[in-house]
């Protein structure tokens, strides 16, 4: 018994090897290709890396929410994905029913038109942000608490139901609607490129071939989320709550021995993440601007991937996750196959998970004396 044991095992670690290489042979394949072409065409390759970088930071704001709930409760929150759709959908009704990004031009005529839309837009991120926290504290307090206790796998249920029921409860016409809608974004498009080592600015007009492209949309997504990060940075490791959330997700019967009120912290928790995933449902329709009820599902799935590959439960390992997602996605659609850009994820979360578990930036489980 005990040889026939040995030898199981010495076969599964020769499998696993076998696997490692095969993969990362692979990996080294895909590299020298992209290579190979990036150096036939550079201002190609620059320019895919702008947008898988635009790409990324709006999966590193969905992966927050991932990370920060499973690094206190243990729990995979696969309704996360569609508190983005919901967050997409709110900014939407903000800007094309209710205009609230005019508010600024209405009570202020004599305000900079600027300065005016400025204002405006980041009042309709805010209520977006401020209706997913709301919902997702709802969700937390009806769904997930009365199950703290319970095995994990009734939590990851409940979370699946709640998922489909977000989605198709927003299919319903009175709700959001079944079809696809066109976005309206609150500001207009402006077009910076540079084209033979000179930097230029035009509205609505062509660049000519071979420049280097990016919008206002990109320096939004990327102030705007760089923003949220370190916001999120100092309130995890500057305030009370981010050191109550650090000792709940340690230790959560020593954190209720010093008093910390446990269950408000992981409600507080998954607001944080849920406003966190809001902001990104609105800056995604704007750089993507159609919009359905299933929208968050896809995005979803690889901003968990983006945070497993980073090391779940590390906020700095979700943001380098995703930024590695949104090139890897980028760079496949634009130089192997634009089928192959869904599939890419999980081959990354396959890779990592055979190569280093715990993620990039993830640690070992510790034992609690």
């Amino acid at each position: 018994m005990t040889t026939s044991s040995s030898s199981l095992t010495q076969r599964v670690i020769q499998g696993r090897w076998i696997g490692k290489i095969m993969l990362i042979l692979a990996s080294v394949g895909v590299v020298w290709m992209i290579g190979n072409k990036a150096a036939e065409n550079p201002t190609l390759f620059v320019q895919q890396i702008l947008n898988g970088l635009q790409l990324g930071f709006v999966y590193a704001l969905i992966a927050l929410g991932y990370t920060m709930v499973y690094g206190i409760v243990k729990l995979i929150n696969f309704a996360h994905g569609d508190v983005f759709m919901v967050g997409a959908f709110v900014s939407y009704f903000c800007v094309a029913k209710f205009g609230l990004h005019n508010w600024p031009a209405v009570v202020f005529p004599a305000l900079n038109s600027a300065l005016s839309i400025l204002i405006g837009t980041i009042t309709v991120i805010l209520v977006s942000m401020i209706t997913c926290a709301i919902m997702a504290i709802t969700i937390e307090r009806i769904a997930y608490k009365p199950l703290r206790d319970a095995p994990r796998i009734s939590a990851l249920i409940t979370a699946v139901g709640i998922s489909f029921f977000l989605e198709y409860f927003g299919a319903l016409d009175f709700v959001f609607s079944p079809n696809f809608i066109t976005y309206k974004r609150p500001f207009e498009v402006i077009t910076y490129y540079i084209s033979q080592g000179i930097f230029k600015l035009e509205k609505g007009l062509e660049p000519p071939p071979g420049s280097i492209i990016f919008t206002n949309i990109f320096v939004i997504i990327v102030v705007a989320s760089l923003g949220l990060l370190f916001l999120l940075q100092f309130i995890v490791q500057r305030t009370k709550i981010g050191k109550a959330m650090r000792s709940a997700a340690y230790d959560k019967p020593t954190s209720r021995l010093m008093g910390i009120n446990v269950d408000n912290i992981i409600t507080i928790t998954f607001g944080i993440g849920a406003s966190l995933a809001g902001a990104a449902g609105m800056l995604f329709a704007i750089a993507f601007p159609s919009i359905v009820f299933l929208m968050g599902v896809t995005p979803g799935l690889k901003a968990f991937v983006a945070a497993v590959l980073g090391g779940i439960g590390s906020i700095p390992g979700a943001l380098v996750g995703a930024l590695i997602m949104g090139q890897a996605e980028t760079l496949t659609a634009a130089y192997i196959s634009t089928p192959m850009r869904d599939a890419i994820a999980f081959t990354l979360l396959i890779l990592v998970l055979m190569i280093r578990p715990t993620g990039i930036f993830g640690e070992p489980e510790r034992e609690k004396a």
